[in-house]
């Protein structure tokens, strides 16, 4: 079995809050520690009422803290939303406090709607097919050594070549990578559509470099694991009732599980084949087990990162004891 990471929202339950949602947060991490995943990382999300991770240099802090051994990073970090110099020196941060166990993904997406990128100082007019490489490769300097005489240093920052990885949901964020030569992370649990093509540019295209010799290739997926097929899916209908709201513009926070989806899916004018569940692997242990080992066969990645956005926490903490079962019999 290839290395399993999990992918965290820190998500806002209907009737819970903020605080109860961070702190779901750390104990999901070190639950994960404990199980043997390879990577927790946060995600940047602002102005959405049932995600608690928008501060995520600060959220990253609290699990790395609260664990010891498991790697924690960003999936991702906005970037066009941060100056570079700011970036390099939280996460230089984050590497003194935990060193070697700290990974920085980028993204280039606001992570929002276009109000609130505004309201982040987010410059819209800004050629972002052109800005977002300039300011990687800006990042990617302030960890570096610094040169003598450097004018602009990052510290704490400087020297640390923390790992960057470049997330992606197109083939735009591929071909960074593999200009670069930097590990790729496909938004593939969200945004499928273009996962083979982007798969085959980043493979193809991929030039080595300094901080990485081949290509290395970790896909999302949505996965959520119960002790039948049936407790699976309908677990899964609050990942489906996200996925609806967004469609038609609501948000809200986390919805509780449903018995009637499919109904939900005709209200909106939508297939429910359409939705997340196309793409996602739910079910019991042995649906699962054959599910990500179709998954793997077709698209033989790395390192899989999975998302599982359950409501009921005990669900969710079962959900990823079921999944380290798998691996550790595979």
């Amino acid at each position: 079995m290839i290395p399993l990471s999990v992918l965290d929202l820190a998500p806002v339950t209907e009737g819970s809050d903020v605080g109860e949602a961070l702190r779901n947060t750390l104990e999901l991490a070190r639950r994960a520690e404990a199980l043997g995943f390879n990577r927790y990382w946060l995600a940047e999300h602002h102005s959405m009422p049932g995600i608690a991770s928008a501060a995520t240099s600060v959220v990253i802090g609290q699990v790395a803290a609260a664990t010891s051994t498991i790697r924690v990073g960003s999936g991702g970090i906005m970037l066009p939303n941060h100056a570079p110099l700011q970036v390099a020196e939280q996460f230089g941060t984050l590497e003194a406090l935990f060193p070697g166990r700290i990974d920085l993904g980028l993204g280039r997406a606001p992570g929002t709607d276009m109000a609130t990128a505004q309201a982040l100082r987010r410059t819209l007019a800004d050629d972002v097919d052109r800005r977002f490489p300039q300011d990687v490769i800006e990042l990617i300097h302030y960890l570096e050594p610094a040169e003598p005489g450097q004018a602009v240093r990052a510290v704490p920052g400087e020297g640390t070549r923390i790992p960057i990885w470049i997330l992606g949901s197109s083939l735009f964020g591929a071909q960074l990578a593999a200009m670069l030569g930097l590990p790729f992370a496909f938004a593939s649990h969200f945004a499928p559509a273009q996962l083979s093509e982007a798969v085959q540019i980043y493979r193809e295209r991929f030039e080595p470099s300094d901080r990485l010799s081949e290509p290395y290739l970790m896909l999302g997926l949505n996965l959520v694991a119960a002790d039948t097929d049936e407790a699976a899916r309908r677990l899964f209908t609050s990942t489906e009732l996200g996925f609806l709201n967004l469609r038609t513009g609501r948000t809200t926070r986390m919805q509780p599980p449903v018995d009637d989806i499919a109904e939900r899916y005709a209200a909106v004018g939508l297939d429910i084949h359409e939705g997340p569940i196309s793409r996602a692997v739910v079910g019991s242990p042995e649906s699962v087990r054959l599910g990500l080992e179709r998954f793997n066969a077709r698209h033989q990645p790395n390192e899989v990162i999975v998302s599982g956005q359950i409501f009921d926490f005990g669900a969710r903490v079962r959900s990823l004891e079921i999944l380290a079962e798998i691996a550790r019999a595979a």
